[in-house]
C-alpha cells in the first residue's frame, strides 16, 4: 500500500478535490484529478504500521508531548487528498482541527510504509507534497530493506 503509485491503484470515478474533502471514501486519496483506491495493504504492512503509530504514541506519552496519532487519516496538500499511513498532529493543531473531517494541511509528521511495487519517484514526490503543505518531517520506511 504505501505511497499511491499509478501502477499498483484502481482509478474510480472522477470527482473534484472539493468533493473527496468533503467525505473522502475509506481507503481512497485524491491525486492528479484521481481518486485512487489505496491497495497491496499486506500482513507486514499493517504490522509496521500499527508499530509504528504505537511507538509513536509512546514517545508522545513519555515526553509529555499532548497531541494525537493517527494511522490513515486524510489531509490536503496544496493540490492533493492524502492519507498517510501515520501521522502526529500536535496539540495546537490538533486543538484547532481535531473535528475536522479532513486536516486542511499536511501532518506535520507523517510516515508512509513502502512496499516493493512502490515506484521510488511517486513516493518522493508524495514526501515533497507533504512538506510543502506544512509537514516538517516525512519518514519513508521501508520494511523490506533490513
Amino acid at each position: 500500500m504505501a505511497a499511491i503509485s499509478r501502477s499498483t491503484a484502481s482509478p474510480i470515478t472522477p470527482i473534484t478535490l472539493d468533493i473527496w474533502l468533503e467525505n473522502p471514501p475509506v481507503r481512497t486519496e485524491w491525486v492528479d484529478g484521481i481518486v485512487v483506491q489505496k491497495q497491496n495493504m499486506t500482513l507486514k504492512h499493517s504490522k509496521v504500521q500499527r508499530r509504528l503509530s504505537t511507538f509513536w504514541s509512546i514517545y508522545r506519552d513519555a515526553n509529555k508531548l499532548g497531541g494525537e496519532v493517527y494511522t490513515e487519516a486524510p489531509c490536503r496538500t496544496q493540490c492533493q487528498g492524502r492519507s498517510p499511513d501515520v501521522a502526529y498532529l500536535p496539540p495546537d493543531l490538533l486543538a484547532e482541527y481535531g473535528d475536522a473531517r479532513v486536516l486542511p494541511q499536511s501532518f506535520p509528521l507523517s510516515a508512509e510504509i513502502v512496499s516493493p511495487s512502490d515506484l521510488a519517484e511517486e513516493v518522493i514526490a508524495k514526501a515533497y507534497k507533504y512538506l510543502e503543505s506544512g509537514g516538517e518531517d516525512v519518514w519513508l520506511v521501508y520494511p523490506d530493506s533490513g
